[in-house]
């Protein structure tokens, strides 16, 4: 048997054994299924492999859920703020979440308010801008430090991105190194020497995805049906972003 098509057998092997918890902060039914179905089809993996952990349903949990999986992945929010934990129990125990993680150096996918959780777990912290934020599909600049990243290394210096979000980080914690960013905020950074990534975009949301959900959420995000159509007039495709999911099982789970 050629190497190559043992080394593919292998990994098709090893893709197929994984069990991925994936940690939701979303109250609807639709944008439930709506982001499983993202994750599955984007990061090239079986429906059967994926455990939904939903905060909202189980807003208190511990450490022991990651028992039995490979990795986490984290999902965005709408209807949550990481900095009301007064409002949202379920902030403090997915905190505690990924500080677990990052001591076991189990790997981590987080997205939008995964990032933000992220930050939160690093001893950073999280603004809000109400005013003037991000919405639709913004330019991602890849930083030098991307060209030395195992998802980032081989993208484009600047690719578009699905990024809709009310509160960012102003800055990064000194444990992670600055991936990519936009005028207005960081957007992806890694742990420095953990397995463990955060992307303030969506990798895991594509410009149909982001249609649906902005006009799922058009009463928190725009001011009306005109403001809605221009953004989404504006949307590009995301190809470069979207694949990053894949790269993260292939570059680091499948590889580890």
């Amino acid at each position: 048997m050629p190497m190559d098509h043992q080394e593919n057998s292998s990994n098709a092997d090893t893709a197929s054994t994984l069990r991925i918890l994936l940690l939701q902060i979303r109250d609807s039914e639709q944008v439930k299924r709506e982001e499983l179905a993202s994750f599955i089809a984007y990061s090239g993996l079986a429906g059967h492999q994926f455990t939904v952990l939903n905060v909202f349903d189980t807003p208190h949990f511990t450490a022991e859920v990651m028992q039995g999986h490979d990795c986490l992945f984290v999902g965005g929010a709408s209807e949550a703020s990481v900095m009301e934990p007064e409002n949202y129990p379920f902030v403090k125990p997915s905190i505690a979440l990924l500080q677990f993680c990052l001591s076991r150096d189990i790997p981590v996918f987080a997205s939008c308010f995964g990032f933000q959780l992220a930050v939160l777990a690093l001893g950073g912290r999280i603004v809000r801008d109400k005013d003037d934020y991000e919405m639709g599909t913004p330019k991602i600049q890849l930083t030098s430090a991307a060209r030395q990243d195992v998802l980032f290394h081989d993208m484009p210096d600047e690719f578009a991105a699905v990024s809709v979000h009310q509160e960012r980080a102003p800055e990064l914690p000194a444990t992670c190194e600055l991936l990519a960013r936009t005028p207005a905020c960081p957007h992806a950074f890694k742990v420095i020497g953990k397995r463990f990534w955060a992307f303030q975009f969506h990798p895991e949301v594509d410009r149909r995805t982001l249609v649906e959900r902005l006009t799922y959420y058009k009463e928190k995000y725009t001011s009306g049906d005109g403001h809605l159509q221009a953004v989404l007039n504006d949307a590009l495709e995301t190809p470069e972003s979207n694949d990053l999911v894949r790269k993260f099982v292939t570059r680091v789970l499948i590889s580890a």
